[in-house]
């Protein structure tokens, strides 16, 4: 008998669907048969990979042009009757999908309407998330309403998370936990929470040394290179990506600096700019990070754990208004391995600053690899394949 698996990831950005495509291929590679349900420019990732995909209805936040989270647009459009009435039409039609695709497991990473709609199916579930509650963006006029709705939030949703067979948290176990500001759990919970380790598609063992790398990459050996993986929402890497290109543009030639912009389905030919390299997309990216020196990236928590796993130490540029990626960012640093530049500081002489502190000191670059070592000891991919087999 052959097992169904339907993977329901969020579809805002690329992380989520991202995480589940190599759990998926693996469980694949063992006769699994595998649907996914997501939407946006999840939806479009998961076509590009080759997986069969239904597309869910939409949910998301609003994005000033800056990519600023709009708190203010996000409660008025769609306001909080029709993101009530657009989360219902989520769980009617997963339960439409899984009645058709009948499922053995439903694994959700972090949409609460999956995990609602396989309860109702009676189907075994899983969930995976790096976040345990929904933060709303910290501002002062809004601070008193942020924390009522953190509250609600935590009540709500935390019962929903929790009410899978396993929650999967794709994060190194304490004290290492990128997302630990992120994952404020009751202790009613932690039973049900597993770390698991962060999805690695590919391990930096399995590829060349850097130098080889570098060699069929053309890069040059002799210059330090700097690698720019662009992620998130479509609006916020668009004005993020302007700033970056202008700044990079005006780098000094003894680096060498290569860009992702995060579009699965751009022409594959780079565009090259003096010592700027830009593609739209790359699909051997780690290839391209195990061969840089230093990554400069918003704190997606994939990016920031990949970059962590092939011991590249990094400056982060967190998303304004967005807490998450500042919880990310703050837990980096104390880990001793990147640097943050607020988005309104940005500019050359502040990046190229940054830089130089990193490649100059010798004890950052040495934490760097200390970390690797300890935290390449759990492996979220297997880990996370065997515990979806076991419950289905």
């Amino acid at each position: 008998m052959v097992m169904r698996v339907l993977f329901c990831p969020a579809g805002v950005g690329l992380g989520h669907v991202g995480r589940c495509i190599p759990i998926a291929r693996r469980l694949e590679k063992i006769g699994a048969q595998v649907l996914f349900s997501t939407y946006s420019e999840g939806f479009r990732y998961v076509e590009h990979e080759g997986f069969p995909v239904v597309e869910a209805p939409s949910i998301g936040v609003a994005v000033k042009p800056d990519g600023t989270i709009d708190f203010r647009q996000t409660t008025v459009k769609p306001g909080p009757f029709m993101a009530v009435f657009t989360f219902w039409k989520q769980v009617d039609a997963e339960t439409k999908f899984m009645k058709a695709f009948e499922p053995d497991v439903v694994v959700s990473d972090s949409r609460a309407s999956s995990l609602m709609a396989a309860k109702v199916l009676g189907i075994p579930r899983i969930c995976m998330l790096n976040q345990f509650q929904v933060f709303i963006p910290r501002r002062r006029r809004f601070l008193r309403l942020a924390r009522i709705a953190d509250a609600f939030t935590l009540t709500i949703i935390g019962k929903i998370w929790t009410s899978a067979i396993h929650a999967l948290v794709p994060d190194f176990p304490p004290p290492y936990t990128i997302s630990t500001r992120n994952l404020h759990i009751p202790k009613a919970y932690h039973k049900k929470i597993k770390f698991i380790g962060p999805i690695l598609p590919v391990h930096p063992d399995d590829l060349p040394d850097r130098m080889e790398i570098r060699k069929r990459l053309g890069l040059p050996e002799d210059k330090p290179v700097i690698f720019l993986p662009i992620s998130g929402p479509a609006k916020e890497r668009a004005y993020f990506t302007g700033i970056l290109r202008r700044i990079f543009r005006e780098f000094p030639d003894n680096y060498q600096i290569v860009m992702s912009l995060g579009y699965p389905k751009a022409p594959v030919e780079p565009v090259k700019d003096g010592n700027l390299i830009i593609h739209g997309w790359i699909p051997n990216r780690f290839e391209y990070l195990k061969a840089c020196d230093v990554v400069v990236s918003r704190v997606g928590h994939g990016t920031v754990s990949q970059s962590v796993c092939y011991g590249k130490p990094l400056i982060l540029v967190p998303t304004p208004s967005h807490t998450e990626q500042l919880n990310n960012a703050k837990k980096a640093v104390e880990l001793g391995v990147a640097e943050i530049v607020q988005q309104e500081e940005l500019s050359k002489d502040v990046l190229l600053a940054a830089v130089r502190r990193i490649l100059e000191n010798n004890q950052f670059l040495e934490r760097t690899k200390e970390l690797q070592k300890e935290v390449m000891k759990w492996d979220g991919l297997e880990n996370a394949a065997k515990i979806i087999v076991d419950a289905a």
